[in-house]
Parts: C-alpha cells; structure tokens; sequence
C-alpha cells in the first residue's frame, strides 16, 4: 500500500490514528499536540512519546499528561544504526501511524526517513526554505528582516528541506529580542502543528513522491496562517 493510502486509509477507518511523538527538549509542541487529542479538536491519540536523550524536560511534561514516555538515549548505543533499531522496535511496539517530530535534535538517516515517508512530520521555527538548521531567531534578528515564522513539512532525508505543508508569520517588532520572537514564535507552532495533524488525521493530507496533496489535489503553496486567530487557509 502507497504512503498516501495509508494516510486516507488511518483518517476514514473511523479510529483514532495513533500518533508517536519525538522529542529532544521541553516538550511545549508535544504537549499542545496532546492537549489537540484530548480535546477531540483532532482524531488522534498520542500512543508513545519518546525522547533521545536523559535530559529532557518533556518526558516528565508527558507524564503530567498521562502519556506513555520513554527515554531512547542515543548517547547509549554504539552508533546511529543501534539507536535507529531501537527507535523503530519501540515504534513498532506501539504501532505509530504517524511519527511527529517535535523539538527533536537528532537528524535521522535516509533509511529511516525512507521507511517511513509521507508518514513523518517536523516543525522548524522559519519560514523555509530560509534559515534551515539552528538559532534561526537570532540569524533572523541579525540580519534585519521584518518577518519570521515557522513551518511544518514533511520529512526528507535532507535537513529541513521536505515539502511544507503549512507556514505561520508574524512581523517582527521593533528592538524585539530572542527571547520574546521564540516565544512568540512557539505561540504560532502550537497552533498550526494540531491543525495540521489534524488534516493528515481525517484522510485529508498526503505525500505523493514529493508532493504534498490537500483532498486529492496538490497543493501548489504552502498554507499560510497570519499572526491572529484566523484558520489555515490557501496561500495567495
């Protein structure tokens, strides 16, 4: 079965898809995201939260919330395969319909991306294509642009390079630091990442090779969700 049927198929089963969620850090978008499940504001159950690493402060963050966690701390294997295989058993285990990457530091390798293609979203704090990789508040910052945001793709085995799905964007205030943009930022990451999760939940949301189809049509440019309380709409 092609990733994009199985997709329709997980969003009009009349179940809940089951989501495992990726983390690295706090946890702030896997918790909206799970706030997104108990609320039924999206058909999904988050089934398994995993962080790679002993630090993270989101594993403890799960637990208040009454989610499956555990720690895969890559520190612990012998090298990125070993991880990667214990990664994909306890995905397995749990069943994962969709693998959200939330705040995870790890790049994964393209035979895991592969594996599970048009199954594996990310968000990224910019607008991408620009300031791919890290520290994008305080590159924005220095180099005087006006607007900022954040983006959610699909999963490559390029770094932050799959085909978006959806942008937010905000207009950067005068003398703001980066601490109030990340933060403002994270607001706008807590909105659009359920929503499009959401979308991917009712069947609605695919990947056909490299593009992103919204109802069964390509989606010629990214949805686009100003600073304010409107919904996703169309890129104009």
């Amino acid at each position: 079965m092609s990733t994009s049927a199985a997709a329709a198929d997980a969003g009009n089963a009349g179940g809940r898809l089951r989501i495992a969620i990726l983390i690295s850090g706090a946890g702030s978008n896997m918790a909206a995201i799970a706030r997104a499940c108990a609320e039924e504001r999206i058909a999904a159950t988050v089934v398994q939260v995993i962080a790679d690493r002993d630090s993270a402060a989101g594993i403890a963050l799960a637990g208040s919330l009454g989610l499956p966690a555990q720690i895969i701390a890559a520190a612990q294997f012998a090298d990125q395969s070993a991880f990667e295989g214990a990664l994909e058993s306890a995905l397995q285990h749990h069943g994962a319909e969709l693998i959200v990457l939330a705040g995870f530091m790890r790049v994964l390798s393209a035979p895991f991306v592969h594996r599970h293609a048009g199954r594996l979203l990310n968000i990224h704090p910019s607008l991408l294509p620009k300031h791919k990789g890290l520290h994008t508040h305080r590159r924005v910052l220095r180099a005087g642009e006006r607007e900022h945001g954040a983006s959610v793709h699909f999963v490559t085995a390029e770094l932050d390079d799959g085909p978006v799905i959806c942008q937010a964007r905000l207009q950067i205030a005068f003398a703001e630091s980066e601490q109030q943009l990340a933060a403002r930022i994270r607001r706008l990451e807590h909105r659009i990442y359920p929503a499009v999760i959401g979308l991917f939940a009712a069947g609605r949301l695919q990947l056909h090779g490299n593009t992103v189809l919204l109802d069964g049509q390509p989606l010629p440019a990214p949805l686009l969700e100003d600073d304010n309380d409107a919904p996703l709409h169309a890129h104009t």
